[in-house]
């Protein structure tokens, strides 16, 4: 049992069964065909489209919105996923609200994008329910990789590396492949066990083998794998989670949100998972309002995010920042922890209130307490061991390229890696560039 599960005021059993289920419901409902059919109308089909350009694997927008509009939404399901094979996904959690549909020229016209993550969802839904994989292997190349991490970066690589034949070991520290797909996004953004059925769909590809529950620097050394494979591709995420460095931080009552969001997501029952009633969440990205939202879902009374810098800086899209404030969570801003208060479990959270000063993040000096009985860390993750002798930039391996490290045959892409920002569909890209490339340096 955890501390928090031990600290007064959190509690398992806030709301029933029937509140639960009607609370980490689907967020936005699926598209019945004439509805997207409607949605697809929307479309100008620009010739010179800047939600393509806008789209970090490059979907060819237009024409799949075109395949809806015509009535053969698996055609536009290859389309997407000939680019994404994540696409199911990324349709769920990808913040379209500040890529395609942002730069939409409905959205900048009259201020309503078309819905281009619900088409995409539609599409790859139909044909991944009709059980049609549409990608099949070539010939075997003989040619064996090795991929680190069966999270996005590494599910997109593994893929494309087997469509190309070539035999791919794919290994994962979990029980259960999916990355943060699986483990770390808010549940009413991916229900039904999508993530899972997702992933049995990729491996329909053939010439996968995944091996679960075997970790860098624990099962694994970056040295056997080179020997023993022709190439190594490493999406192992980042594991460790920054510090508050803000005293009383071990406190009960004090853990950090991609753990508790995991919990969360593997819960077969969400009335034994437990809740404070005074939750305080300090950070201000996406994991920080899942946790947030996911605390006021369970039946927390009070939730806070608090953000040290301004709105403006909060990496949480506006979407976000909206979809918590409607579900009753307060956001502070300028704000940064001094101490997490309390005799032995967490009771309060002292703040100081921040200000820019020639650029500088500044504390001004005026402080204020938060109750608070549960209390969330989600401010970054940090690679938590450097894998073998690959070079480190800035906390992360150094890639160049299509995720070239500093080692010969060896790879890197997602989060773990430079240029990563921490998106699902920025990892897919990252893995299906790498794995391109691999393929042309192996055959080449």
């Amino acid at each position: 049992m955890s501390n928090s599960q031990m600290t007064p005021g959190i509690a398992a059993g806030r709301l029933s069964q029937d509140q639960l289920a009607q609370n980490f419901d689907d967020l936005h409902a699926p598209f019945a065909p004439h509805k997207a059919a409607v949605a697809a109308d929307r479309c100008y089909f620009c010739y010179d489209a800047p939600c393509v350009t806008a789209c970090p694997t490059d979907i060819d927008i237009p024409l799949f919105i075109r395949q809806i509009q015509t009535g053969t939404p698996e055609a536009a399901a290859k389309t997407i996923l000939n680019q994404n094979i994540l696409g199911g996904m990324c349709a769920r959690v990808c913040p379209t609200e500040t890529l395609c549909e942002q730069v939409c020229v409905r959205e900048v016209s009259e201020g309503k994008p078309v819905e281009i993550g619900r088409l995409q969802r539609h599409a790859t839904d139909t044909l991944m329910e009709a059980g049609i994989h549409p990608f099949s292997r070539a010939a075997p190349t003989g040619k064996t990789i090795a991929v680190v991490g069966a999270g996005p970066a590494g599910l997109s690589c593994a893929h494309r590396l087997a469509m190309h034949g070539h035999d791919v070991t794919l290994y994962d520290a979990r029980p259960k492949p999916g990355g943060l797909n699986e483990f770390g996004i808010a549940a009413y953004k991916t229900t039904d066990d999508f993530a899972a059925r997702e992933v049995d769909w990729l491996m329909q590809i053939g010439g996968i083998t995944l091996n679960s529950g075997q970790a860098l620097g624990r099962d694994l050394d970056l040295d056997s794998l080179q020997k023993d494979f022709d190439a190594v591709f490493l999406g192992v995420g980042l594991g460790g989670v920054n510090s508050l460095r803000a005293a009383g931080e071990e406190r009960d009552g004090v853990s950090d949100a991609v753990s508790f969001i995991a919990e969360l997501r593997q819960a077969d029952d969400l009335s034994t998972l437990p809740v404070g009633r005074h939750v305080v969440v300090i950070g201000g990205g996406m994991t920080a309002v899942d946790a947030a939202v996911q605390s006021k879902l369970l039946g927390a009374e009070h939730v806070t995010i608090a953000y040290r810098r301004d709105r403006d800086a909060m990496s949480a899209s506006r979407y976000e920042q909206d979809l918590a404030a409607s579900h009753g969570v307060n956001i502070i801003f300028n704000a940064q922890p001094k101490e997490v208060h309390g005799n032995g479990a967490a009771t309060e959270v002292e703040f100081e209130y921040t200000a820019l000063v020639d650029g500088k993040l500044t504390g001004t000096g005026e402080t204020f307490r938060v109750k608070a009985d549960q209390v969330f860390k989600a401010i970054g993750q940090t690679l938590e061991d450097a894998p073998g002798a690959v070079k480190i930039e800035h906390g992360k391996i150094a890639v160049s390229g299509a995720g070239q490290t500093s080692l010969k045959g060896v790879w890197a892409g997602g989060d773990c890696a430079t240029g990563g920002d921490d998106l699902t569909v920025t990892a897919v890209a990252e893995g299906r560039d790498a794995a391109e490339d691999i393929h042309t340096t192996l055959m080449g």
